[in-house]
């Protein structure tokens, strides 16, 4: 997605007969090709790790945000279902409601008749289940916010020692020592851009499962006193 970029860099002549100003543009491709072998695979490294997080962020962010829709009137219909004993169409309810709220409150109702503990444990096993499930790839976005940058650090190493070898070779031009500088700064800006996105990303994604986690919490404390209530004649 870089392959478009280039930088203009305005450098006044270097004659005395006062001609004009010659626009020289860099294309980053070059630049990074120019560092060699390490420099290529860095470059690739990071352009693959945006990608992944890119696709993380979104994917995780539409998941978690349809576990979240949960209909106000949802717990209601449930409840009316339990009181008149149609445990069943409760249950069918469920069934046809794709949402960890759903599912806890199903594996509930068919528990109803058991000891309220063991309802209870079977209620929290199925919501830890769905927080793992919620939870899917948020770690490799975490790894990917601190291995980005570091990542672009040694971009910014092998850059460094590619102009120094430069200047051990007896080559101190302007030229060839900016080779290697560009690619220290380009690998360090990439690697911080990506790891800056995936850390943004992560922190959002976790605020947004945490609601989710409330509202599992607070339909399963009203799913267990829904069933100390007594049912209607």
């Amino acid at each position: 997605m870089f392959s478009n970029l280039f930088f203009l860099f305005q450098t006044p002549p270097t004659d005395t007969a006062g001609l004009t100003p010659v626009v020289k543009s860099f294309s980053l491709i070059k630049i990074v090709a120019d560092g060699g072998a390490i420099g290529v695979t860095i470059a690739i490294i990071l352009l693959i790790l945006s990608g992944l997080a890119i696709y993380i962020l979104i994917e995780r962010y539409l998941t978690i945000k349809r576990a979240g829709e949960v209909d106000d009137n949802f717990m209601a219909e449930i409840g009316n279902f339990v009181q008149n004993g149609d445990i069943q169409s409760a249950i069918n309810k469920c069934s046809v409601t794709d949402t960890p709220v759903a599912r806890l409150v199903s594996k509930g109702l068919q528990r109803i008749g058991k000891p309220l503990e063991d309802i209870n444990t079977a209620v929290q096993n199925v919501g830890n289940l769905e927080i793992y499930k919620l939870e899917k790839r948020l770690s490799l976005l975490a790894t990917i916010s601190g291995a980005a940058p570091m990542i672009g650090f040694l971009g910014t190493v092998t850059g460094m020692i590619l102009s120094f070898m430069n200047m051990a070779d007896g080559d101190v031009s302007p030229a060839s020592l900016a080779g290697g500088i560009y690619q220290a700064l380009i690998t360090t800006a990439f690697g911080l851009v990506v790891g800056i996105i995936a850390f943004i990303g992560y922190n959002t994604l976790i605020a947004q499962m945490d609601r989710v986690v409330f509202k599992m919490e607070a339909a399963t404390v009203e799913f267990l006193d829904l069933l100390q209530e007594p049912a209607k004649q």
